[in-house]
């Protein structure tokens, strides 16, 4: 566990040329992942309370990372979406966050490697269901 949340420590160090807090680089990154989304989605997936989530979401769209238009399944509720300049962050840190990924893993034998990317698949579908 403390060697995973090294790695993860390092890939975010080097992909994070922004001031974002990591709670709203990862909200940042579920949008992207899955859009629309809305306030109630977002904090139970980070996970954090509601109010934490809609501040986080404010933060966002006052930076024009995000913007609240109305859900289409339900015309009461609001949902969080990607601007231009969002969706051009979550681009330029996915790139950051591979080449660093990338330097990391250059060190490692082909047989290692390809442990680290099956063990990677793994947790992701994991991860999937929590």
């Amino acid at each position: 566990m403390v060697a995973m949340h090294r790695i993860v420590r390092h890939l975010r160090r080097s992909a994070m040329t922004t001031s974002l807090h990591p709670t709203q680089f990862i909200t940042l990154l579920m949008i992207a992942e899955s859009q629309p989304m809305r306030i109630g989605t977002i904090a139970a997936r980070v996970p954090c309370s509601q109010p934490t989530a809609t501040t986080t979401v404010a933060t966002l769209e006052a930076a024009g990372l995000v913007r609240r238009q109305p859900d289409s399944a339900d015309g009461r509720a609001t949902a969080v979406v990607l601007t231009e300049d969002g969706t051009d962050m979550v681009k330029h840190v996915r790139t950051d966050a591979t080449e660093a990924l990338a330097t990391i893993l250059a060190q490692l034998s082909d047989a290692d490697r390809a442990l680290v990317t099956e063990a990677g698949e793994v947790l992701y579908n994991l991860s999937a269901d929590l």
